[in-house]
């Protein structure tokens, strides 16, 4: 079958689901088909002027000298504000609750917060140096200071009111266990050791609804800031020690269901 000499051929494939799938093919007439060489005369070679003729007596200048080509650098294209490379990207980057910072404790002339330039912030006292008597925490994971220990053992004495020096903590005994899925520990939640510091209303009801059943509590939110990630990797120490709060081990029944 003879071929059209010009434009567009369609080729139509069946595809599944009844769908057809159209090719347009371009076919060059013959004698000018892709890859072969073009029959125009080609175009005569430009001729050189000839130079004019040297004056008696001139000397003749020296050739211009062609300029060395530049290599060739190949061009690093820049990526686009915002883009985020695979080698840049860091999973864990958003996490500042595992994020283990290089530097600790710098003294306030170094650490961002404070204006070095001020003659008055040599006067401030360093936190090594505050931190040095305090008990340590075993995983050493935030700032590295048992907090709650060092209340209990008299070796921070926090204000419960900033007007009242004599003011004295309305402290709470009641321990909360939430129910963990999986295989982790069951959280234990001391009331004790957060009424030291805080009153009721620092927590419920905008962080935590008082009433069972009423807060989704997860990982993910904690990460993100949220439920006990308010305190917890800010102002309290951060959920990279896991035994802290999951402490309870699961009873055998909860360990039955969970292998059913």
């Amino acid at each position: 079958m003879r071929q059209p000499r010009k434009w567009v051929r369609y080729v139509r494939n069946a595809m599944p689901m009844g769908v057809v799938f159209v090719a347009a093919c371009v076919v060059s007439p013959p004698g000018n088909g892709l890859g072969t060489k073009s029959t125009a005369p080609a175009k005569p070679a430009a001729v050189a002027k000839s130079s004019a003729p040297a004056k008696p007596g001139a000397a003749a200048k020296p050739a211009a000298v062609a300029a060395a080509p530049r290599p060739a650098v190949a061009s690093t294209p820049r990526p686009r504000a915002g883009a985020v490379t695979i080698a840049a990207a860091n999973p864990n980057a958003f996490n500042r609750l595992m994020r283990r910072h290089v530097k600790r404790h710098l003294p306030p002339w170094k650490d961002g917060n404070h204006n070095p330039n001020d003659p008055d912030v040599h006067l401030l006292q360093a936190p090594l140096v505050a931190f040095a008597d305090l008990p340590k925490t075993r995983s050493g994971d935030g700032n590295g200071v048992a907090w709650t220990k060092a209340l209990d053992e008299g070796k921070i004495h926090p204000r419960w009111k900033l007007n009242n020096p004599k003011a004295k903590p309305i402290v709470m005994n009641l321990n909360i266990v939430l129910d963990v899925k999986g295989s982790m520990p069951d959280v234990v939640f001391p009331h004790k050791a957060h009424t030291k510091w805080l009153t009721c209303s620092n927590c419920h009801p905008a962080i935590f609804i008082p009433r069972t059943g009423a807060d989704q509590i997860s990982m993910a939110s904690i990460m993100m800031g949220k439920k006990c990630g308010v305190c917890h990797g800010r102002v309290a120490f951060p959920i990279s020690d896991c035994m802290r709060c999951h402490s309870k081990s699961q009873s055998s029944l909860a360990k039955a269901k969970t292998k059913l």
